[in-house]
């Protein structure tokens, strides 16, 4: 029996997370939740898991939830970056999955691996920003950082049994979202509404944006190359619009290998937490008799600037990545709200990266400074843009 600490368990990982636990409640017990506003569905997450410990992004939202669902015997409500803190060093706590949204996910997630627990991460934000001292603390505390990104758990499973100095290199897959054959003009015209439909993923509004943009696929590009210690010519990205490759390695001898299934992450969930068994669910299998076809092409990167930008980004290193992290984050928020176009998005980005001097990024003070900075720089861009 594994006790895990959740963390963003009102997200879309989170939901799918607790189903895993639902399949399999012999194996899992959630002893800690946190969660950020969404109060009504994390109350019911407390009556049907009934964990020890709760918290919340601040406050005002605790005393919220303490009015929704008053605590109660071992039941107890912590909230901010210390409340955070506080539940993933449960000294019973085993694994703590990473999932808060953004930048948000970082500190959490240092701090359960300073506790010395083995962390399922699915916040590819905190290895964009801090990848290099989030492994080396891995390393540090002896703990294990298993990917529930279905990308970088294919690329993981792909990896098992394989000396690692024999990979030429990793390939990742990307969906191309939903404009993928559409033109700069056509881009420039389309919804948020248009965007939040994925042809494939069920996803949250922030990463179903990323997809479209393939942002998504540039910060997964630089959680690659920390989680698998790679330099980054060792690392494609093919579109893949079927979803079902979910990611390759490709090997020193030619030899490719890949991992395939139905685009749920439930699959990648419960690896990350049942590593290295495979753990039965209620999906439908992959009929691979019923695919008329399997089809790869190479990125259009002029029409999708966003993973240039983070291509560009990862090759300047040090602190540039979180820069490029907080502007996206800032821009994204703006398009959904309607007050940017599609195109705008990676125009407001790359202007926040040219106002910005990189630092070595060597600790989290200077790292958090640089995304406090890049966030005042966007927001001051965006007022030009949608002015």
């Amino acid at each position: 029996m594994k006790n895990i600490a959740l963390l963003g368990s009102t997200g879309s990982i989170g939901v799918n997370a607790l189903k895993v636990f639902e399949m399999h409640p012999d194996q899992f017990r959630v002893v800690a939740l946190g969660a950020g506003r969404n109060l009504e569905l994390l109350a019911r997450q407390i009556d049907r898991f009934h964990p020890s410990v709760v918290a919340v992004q601040d406050e005002e939202t605790a005393h919220q939830l303490q009015e929704l669902r008053p605590p109660h015997g071992d039941y107890m409500i912590r909230w901010g970056n210390q409340g955070f803190a506080d539940i993933v060093a449960l000294e019973k706590i085993d694994t703590v999955i990473s999932a808060i949204m953004g930048a948000a996910g970082l500190f959490p997630t240092f701090a359960a691996i300073r506790a010395g627990k083995d962390v399922a991460l699915a916040n590819k934000e905190t290895m964009v920003m801090a990848g290099g001292m989030v492994m080396e603390e891995a390393k540090k505390q002896g703990v294990s950082l298993i990917p529930i990104d279905s990308e970088h758990s294919a690329i993981f499973q792909s990896l098992q049994g394989h000396a690692a100095e024999d990979v030429r290199r990793v390939i990742l897959t990307a969906s191309g979202g939903p404009f993928r054959s559409l033109s700069r003009e056509q881009l420039a015209r389309v919804t948020a509404a248009d965007a939040l439909q994925h042809p494939n993923w069920v996803m949250g509004p922030k990463i179903t944006i990323d997809s479209a943009t393939l942002m998504n696929k540039g910060l997964e590009v630089i959680e690659a190359k920390w989680l698998f210690g790679l330099r980054m010519d060792q690392i494609s990205v093919l579109v893949h619009p079927q979803s079902i490759v979910h990611s390759m390695v490709e090997y020193m001898d030619g030899s490719t290998i890949a991992q395939l299934g139905i685009p749920d992450m439930i699959i990648p969930i419960a690896y990350a937490l049942s590593y290295p068994r495979h753990l039965e669910n209620t999906l439908p299998p992959l009929d691979l008799g019923s695919l008329k076809t399997l089809s790869f092409e190479e990125p259009d990167r002029d029409k999708f600037r966003c993973l240039t930008l983070a291509l560009e980004a990862a090759e300047t290193g040090g602190t540039m990545p979180a820069v490029l992290n907080a502007a996206n984050e800032i821009a994204v928020s703006a398009f959904l709200s309607g007050e940017i176009g599609f195109l705008a998005i990676p125009e407001l980005i790359e202007r926040t990266m040219e106002k910005h001097a990189p630092l070595p990024g060597k600790t989290l003070e200077e790292v958090m400074g640089a995304d406090a900075g890049a966030r005042r720089d966007a927001r001051e861009l965006l007022a030009e843009l949608s002015g």
